[in-house]
């Protein structure tokens, strides 16, 4: 390996690759150990791996080295993700370069582009089908604007996260289309099979994605004449990652998009990498083993990069993504926390926060060096099912509690949400529900200064928590300017079968010039947005590996939980100053609370509350929908 690498940089790649190497070869013998000339082919894949590594500029090389040695860079509490189309928010990726400014003033350090490879012709489920790992769209730009817009992004201390799509390719991929002209060799690269039969088996077990507009988990293709599992759209064809040439080509391409400057890379659909009949297919063993060999890969070429997991799942299967199962082998440092995201939206729905603090003491801690991905919308729909398990606890029924939740936000009788059901054909059954957060939170249906109020207090709350839970929290666009529903998507026939394109707008640009005008709506929510994260940066207890005490108390309308460590338990002494009470009332009725009946570690007598600056003692009265960020006051 080494001889395809710089003399100069001998010492360094010789140190991380042993620091590696016995995990990723343990990883590829147990995925592909069974194969011939299994030790050849791991040869080839480190020679090219050196390859892709010579070829690193010499910024990101310096990149490297620094995030080696502060490998919790991305954990402190001034990390802030944003999330946007590039056509949505800017037009192309030149164009992203004249809104970094806007992503300063909030104080953004990730990015987070939604897809802009090269993708396929005509429907392609908003980017996601990829018919081209080393292509810009066209309309988007070229690699030149990528590495002139990711240079840009990090002299002002931003990372660029791109969109990975491990799971699929699209049907116009140079891989699918040679499988379609006659190649065994790329015919191997997918699940294919000439008859229903197995496919059938499969099925029993298999949920469905998209079970209206997609519904089953294969597609027939008439030019191969065979079955190709499809767990996505029929145009995405699920990889085969048995095949260790998938694996191969597919961290060769993450490499090689990092040297071209993205420095996070979202690996999309995690969660079904790998395939078991008799299984759902999901989370599997040998999925986190593939991601935990791609994470010893990047360690050893390039080490600044970060891995983010998009695992929708339940809570208690998220955490294996960290690699938690076994400390020695870690996998990705960034995952979702999709089952928080839910339960916060739930628990406007209820009145009631007991989802959250289901969710926070069904979430164990983080381990080292790595972080949740806090957030509270983005370009897909809110998935229920998630939090299905602790929707079940509270003796109450999931799939009616859950059912009531989704319905409130479809736009219920009495409800102050504007959404809309996705893939929704039962209306018994609980669906995935779409729309801005403002929309949700009731901007939308506000027909008074006072609702527009109430609308706003619940927007920030959703973001409170995100800001206060630990992890890196994800603002998607528009969200800092209350944008609305883009409920024009209906007459485009492209996006006119997928309502997730009501959460899709082009930025509104009227609502963002006025952004800095606290007597418009968009100013006075940016304002009050921009205050939180302000306060957020100045308060070293919110970084991500610090402790969360989850103080459940008999008012289920107030969510209450705490920061840092109240009691420093090695001297039994106070530690009061280093820690954050967080209250937020999820009624639309004002709450009081008795500070000192908390369970605290140490007793607290005076309070100061870090948004508002104003003390308390002893009581607190929270308004409908508002959040207190309380300290020890000195």
């Amino acid at each position: 390996m080494l001889t395809h690498i710089p003399v100069e940089r001998h010492e360094v790649v010789r140190a991380r690759f042993n620091s590696s190497a016995q995990v990723l070869f343990d990883r590829l013998s147990l995925l592909y150990g069974q194969q011939a000339n299994f030790e050849d082919w791991v040869i080839q894949l480190m020679t090219r791996v050196a390859n892709v590594h010579a070829q690193r500029s010499d910024e990101l090389l310096s990149l490297d080295a620094q995030r080696e040695a502060n490998p919790n860079w991305f954990t402190q509490q001034t990390m802030l993700g944003y999330c946007a189309y590039v056509d949505r928010f800017a037009g192309t990726l030149q164009g992203v370069n004249q809104k970094i400014d806007h992503l300063a003033e909030l104080g953004v350090t990730y990015l987070h582009l939604l897809p802009f490879l090269r993708a396929r012709a005509g429907d392609n489920d908003g980017g996601f089908a990829v018919a081209s790992y080393n292509e810009i769209e066209p309309r988007l730009g070229n690699m030149d604007d990528l590495r002139d817009l990711t240079q840009h992004l990090r002299d002002r201390g931003i990372s660029l996260c791109s969109d990975f799509v491990l799971n699929h390719v699209a049907d116009d991929h140079p891989w699918a289309l040679a499988a379609k002209s006659g190649s065994s060799k790329e015919l191997d690269y997918f699940y294919s099979y000439a008859d229903r039969t197995q496919p059938d088996i499969y099925e029993r077990d298999l949920g469905q994605i998209f079970p209206q507009a997609a519904p089953g988990n294969f597609s027939f293709d008439a030019t191969l004449h065979r079955w190709v599992w499809t767990t996505f759209y029929p145009y995405q064809w699920d990889l085969n990652y048995t095949n260790p040439a998938v694996f191969e080509e597919m961290a060769l391409a993450l490499l090689e998009l990092s040297n071209n400057g993205v420095e996070v890379f979202r690996l999309d659909s995690t969660a079904f990498l790998w395939k078991r009949a008799g299984t759902n297919c999901m989370n599997q063993p040998e999925a986190h083993w593939i991601l935990q060999a791609l994470r010893s890969i990047v360690a050893i070429a390039a080490p600044g990069v970060l891995l983010k997991a998009e695992a929708i799942v339940p809570t208690a299967q998220l955490p294996a993504y960290f690699g938690t199962q076994n400390p020695a082998t870690p996998e990705c440092h960034l995952a979702y926390h999709s089952s928080l995201m839910a339960a916060s939206w739930g628990a406007l729905a209820e009145q009631n926060a007991e989802l959250i603090y289901n969710v926070m003491q069904a979430t164990p801690p983080l381990p080292d060096q790595t972080s949740w991905l806090t957030y509270i919308r983005c370009h897909d729909d809110i998935g229920w099912n998630v939090i299905r398990p602790e929707a079940n606890q509270d003796n109450q029924n999931a799939q009616e509690r859950l059912r009531h939740i989704a319905q409130f936000f479809a736009g219920a009788a009495n409800s102050f949400a504007r959404g809309a059901s996705f893939q929704a054909s039962d209306a018994n059954a609980v669906h995935g529900t779409n729309g801005m957060s403002s929309a949700l939170t009731g901007f939308a249906s506000a027909s008074t200064p006072q609702e527009l109020e109430l609308a706003q207090r619940r927007l920030l709350l959703l973001y409170g928590v995100s800001f206060c839970f630990g992890g890196m929290p994800l603002i998607y666009m528009g969200d800092e300017i209350a944008q609305a529903n883009d409920e024009n998507y209906i007459n485009v026939p492209e996006y006119a079968n997928d309502s997730r394109w009501l959460q899709r707008p082009f930025l509104d640009q009227a609502a963002f010039n006025a952004r800095h005008d606290r007597a418009t709506q968009s100013g006075n929510l940016f304002a009050q947005l921009c205050h939180l994260l302000e306060r957020r940066r100045s308060l070293p207890m919110l970084a991500a590996a610090t402790p969360i005490t989850v103080l459940r108390h008999r008012n289920s309308a107030l969510l209450t939980f705490v920061r840092g460590e109240s009691t420093n338990t090695s001297t039994n002494t106070s530690n009061a100053n280093n820690a954050l009470l967080f209250i937020g009332n999820f009624s639309d009725q004002a709450q009081t609370l008795v500070l000192n009946q908390l369970s605290l570690p140490s007793p607290i007598n005076s309070w100061l509350d870090q948004l508002t600056q104003q003390h308390y003692t002893d009581t607190i009265v929270i308004e409908p929908w508002s959040q207190h960020w309380l300290s020890a006051a000195t």
